[in-house]
């Protein structure tokens, strides 16, 4: 996969908002105009460089066949989108939907065997008075995914997971949301002391 940043991903997802072609109008219209002309010149060279975008007659500019692989193929699994759009930034799953084009039930469904696998972790963030779940890639997503690049789809299948790899990864989210938490350091300390007893006995 051609690795991307996140300014790479909003040029392509207008790209791909706009039908595949877009010109300055549209760059103006978006939220990259946040970011100057210069950033966004550099920006669109470096993904016509990488063949990512081709630059039209008319001065616009349209997503290219090779782009559309990364996120936006019928023959990418949706898990394998899912932890290649996490590798590029952290996402809700309203993001997640909305980048990749596909249903909250189908996006749900893989990630929670992507989580159960612990190949990312959810975890719960306060934003504007509510309760949001923001999803990460763990180093052993990353791993996943870049054995696809070696070994294909076919041979990457993503199982049920080990009740093992399950109950580690309830534990990690657990650890994650006590030390987010607003709760004294001490009582903190104490609760991770058990968390950390009971992984221990279940020997994972």
């Amino acid at each position: 996969m051609r690795k991307l940043g996140t300014v790479d991903l909003e040029i392509l997802e207008l790209a791909i908002n706009e039908n595949g072609k877009f010109n300055e109008n549209s760059l103006e219209n978006s939220e990259l105009k946040r970011l100057g002309v210069g950033k966004i010149l550099d920006s669109l060279a470096s993904l016509k460089d990488r063949k990512l975008l081709a630059l039209n007659d008319d001065g616009s500019f349209s997503i290219t066949d090779i782009a559309r692989e990364i996120l936006w193929s019928d023959s990418v699994p949706t898990w394998a989108k899912i932890l290649r759009l996490l590798q590029i930034k952290s996402c809700t799953l309203g993001q997640i939907c909305n980048i990749l084009k596909s249903t909250k039930e189908e996006n749900l469904e893989s990630l929670e065997k992507l989580r159960k696998n612990q190949f990312v972790l959810m975890s719960p963030q306060r934003q504007e008075e509510k309760i949001i779940k923001v999803y990460d890639i763990l180093p052993e997503g990353v791993e996943k995914i870049d054995k696809t690049e070696q070994e294909g789809f076919g041979n990457q299948i993503l199982d049920n997971p080990k009740p093992e790899i399950e109950i580690t990864s309830m534990l990690e989210e657990i650890i994650k949301e006590i030390k987010d938490s607003q709760m004294e350091q001490i009582k903190k300390d104490t609760i991770l002391e058990k968390v950390s007893k009971i992984k221990d006995k279940l020997e994972i």
